[in-house]
């Protein structure tokens, strides 16, 4: 399914400002915001938060690699032109996790 479509079926993230990835000690690691060229990244890891119960680990981040459709894909080409994909590829691939704390608007 092409990332377009998937973001058709996610739920809306504009109630959000941003979306913050903390480690489990409650260090902010990265922040994506609601603003063009991260609203898809922010829907995607909002949603892989409520459903792993604001957690992010190797399962969600299977999930969300195949919710990013074709941009998996290119980030596994291109390492860091897509970092919130990066991040999940990383996370897949470990016993990690990250927790999701969302910023109201």
């Amino acid at each position: 399914m092409q990332f377009s479509d998937r973001l058709r079926q996610l739920p809306s993230a504009q109630h959000l400002s941003a979306l913050q990835l903390q480690a489990l000690d409650g260090t902010v690691l990265a922040t994506i915001e609601n603003k063009p060229g991260q609203a898809g990244s922010l829907a995607v890891y909002h949603a892989l938060g409520a459903l792993y119960g604001g957690r992010i680990g190797p399962m969600a981040a299977t999930l969300g690699l195949e919710w990013y459709g074709e941009h998996t894909a290119d980030a596994r080409q291109h390492p860091g032109k897509h970092p919130n994909i990066d991040r999940l590829l990383d996370l897949a691939q470990s016993q990690a996790e990250l927790v999701a704390v969302v910023v109201p608007a």
